[in-house]
């Protein structure tokens, strides 16, 4: 199977004609998904998630480190937002800033216990920590409020000094939401092509060979974990924002679970654009095959099966592949000369 250090090197720059159609593609959403059949609150639940598995991918796809506890982050974060708005002020930039903190705070003490750890070890370890802050969010009821979670949670207007947006609407919600998507997708892309990103998935790769040629593997496999943490966090306050509460579900290792699938689902381990790929593919099918059925998360589940099985690329594998068998395809088609042989 192809792995992301087998992709031809691409261009460091911060923003690629890629990046650029993607952005168009964020801004332009808010014009055609209604008349596509979808409703606008699943743009804002796929920009969040996009969040939330680009930085999982950092550590997921690029680094080798399989974190199936994951989801504790984006509940940290959730909470530190609704906390920050219930008991500090209500403010955009203070929660967001409080959620990204809280959640590299809590990922950075994680990551002292595991980052000495690889394979199956590593894997449990951040599942023993993801249901530590699972069971603290639910008997903590003076903080977390338990089972019920921090509930009627405002969403703060975004102040531009002269001038205030409100984002009581979905509408303007979305595009806060993906502007900063935009913003994550430009650093993410700038990072992983970056010497730090190299070394990442020279760790990947082969960690001794990395540790014999001088690297310092474990401050770098935790400085990816809590750069991870960290973008969970940004997903989770916003979360909270577009949910407008905070709830334990949100850190359970159903969650976690989910976004290991959609980054595997969209070949987040051979390409940058997997995760999204994956993200867009999950709620597309929840929306589209739970309109049918009930049981959509079974064919949900057998199509990760089957894409495990048969093409473990993913998703963006799948569409490398057919790319490239169609420049291939042109590539053989006979050249008419002028004089037309």
């Amino acid at each position: 199977m192809a792995t992301l250090s087998d992709i031809t090197r691409r261009s460091s720059q911060w923003i690629t004609p890629q990046i650029f159609v993607f952005a168009v593609f964020l801004l332009s959403l808010p014009l055609w998904i209604r008349p596509i059949g979808l409703y606008q609150y699943i743009g804002i639940e796929i920009a969040i998630w996009i969040i939330f598995a680009l930085g999982f991918n950092l550590l997921f796809g690029y680094t080798g480190l399989h974190s199936f506890g994951h989801g504790a982050y984006l509940g940290v974060g959730a909470y530190a937002f609704g906390l920050f708005q219930l008991h500090v002020g209500v403010s955009l930039i203070g929660g967001l800033l409080a959620a990204v903190f809280a959640a590299a705070l809590a990922g950075a003490f994680v990551a002292c216990f595991v980052s000495h750890r690889r394979g199956i070890y590593f894997a449990l370890m951040t599942i023993a920590f993801g249901q530590v802050f699972w069971f603290a969010s639910i008997k903590m009821h003076g903080i977390t409020g338990g089972e019920d979670g921090l509930l009627n949670i405002p969403r703060p207007d975004l102040n531009l000094g002269v001038y205030s947006v409100s984002l009581s609407g979905n509408t303007a919600l979305y595009y806060l939401i993906a502007v900063l998507l935009i913003i994550v997708t430009v650093f993410t892309w700038r990072a992983m092509n970056s010497p730090f990103g190299r070394i990442l998935q020279a760790i990947r790769q082969n960690e001794t060979r990395a540790s014999f040629i001088g690297y310092e593997v474990w401050w770098f496999k935790w400085a990816a974990f809590t750069l991870s943490a960290m973008f969970a966090g940004l997903a989770g306050g916003l979360f909270a924002m577009a949910q407008e509460s905070a709830y334990p579900d949100v850190m359970s290792l159903h969650q976690s679970g989910l976004i290991v699938m959609m980054v595997l689902v969209g070949g987040g381990l051979v390409n940058f654009w997997g995760p999204i790929l994956g993200v867009i593919l999950y709620f597309i099918a929840r929306d589209v095959l739970g309109s049918i059925t009930e049981t959509w998360l079974l064919w949900y589940g057998l199509m990760f099966v089957v894409m495990v099985m048969f093409k473990p690329e993913g998703l963006a594998g799948v569409l490398a592949g057919l790319s490239k068998n169609s420049a291939e395809t042109l590539n053989d088609l006979p050249v008419k000369t002028a004089e037309g042989n």
